[in-house]
């Protein structure tokens, strides 16, 4: 029998790009239905790059590299974080991967992968609709790079209501951040935080199959 777990992250988090090994290895699990949810916790954060804000996040990505393997290249210190006029906002990261979440579904882990490289291994402004619309199109997505280049309403109702349920999963557990796992089970529903990511994927099993 199959176990389902839903994924909370948001597209933007260096810790959600630091457990994506963790993730992808769950995905390909027989015995895990796996579930993305992104949160929209950086989207229309309004925050801006900035050299305080670039030093705070370098730092922290270098933990990240150090603890998972991660890669964060001196492309993205340089075109990413050295650009003080960039947004830090995910809302065209989450609203494409809404977007393919409805037309390829079985696609929608990949192009959260293939955001997070692009930012954090070439050096592209994701927090940018033109970037993720590149990003889309490279892969032959040109259909849900057009809903990113010009969404409309219905679009973006349902990405609002997919973000507030993700939200709403968050508060019923205590979530206080990404990354997370919520397990879904016989007893009910509970909660692994982001620590349970960056380990062995053979211990986190044991830990989502013990209900």
């Amino acid at each position: 029998m199959r176990t389902t777990v839903t994924y909370l992250f948001d597209p933007l988090c260096g810790w959600c790009y630091g457990a994506s090994p963790v993730i992808g290895a769950l995905a390909q699990h027989r015995d895990i239905q796996l579930a993305l949810a992104p949160t929209g916790l950086f989207a229309g954060s309004g925050q801006r790059m900035d050299a305080s804000f670039a030093a705070f996040a370098w730092a922290n990505d270098q933990r990240i590299a150090s603890l998972t393997g991660q890669r964060f290249t001196e492309a993205y210190r340089q075109n990413v974080l050295g650009r003080h006029d960039g947004a830090f906002d995910s809302s065209a990261m989450t609203l494409a991967l809404t977007a393919v979440a409805e037309s390829e579904p079985v696609r929608e882990l990949e192009v959260l992968r293939a955001l997070q490289e692009a930012r954090y291994v070439d050096g592209l402004d994701t927090g940018s609709a033109q970037v993720v619309e590149t990003v889309l199109r490279r892969m032959g997505l040109e259909g849900v790079a057009d809903q990113v280049a010009e969404p409309d309403l219905a679009l973006r109702e349902r990405n609002a209501s997919r973000l507030q349920h993700a939200r709403r999963l968050m508060r019923s557990l205590g979530a206080q951040g990404v990354p997370g796992l919520v397990v879904h089970g016989a007893t009910g529903q509970r909660l692994l935080g982001g620590n349970a990511l960056y380990g062995d994927v053979e211990q986190l099993l044991r830990q989502i199959q013990t209900d």
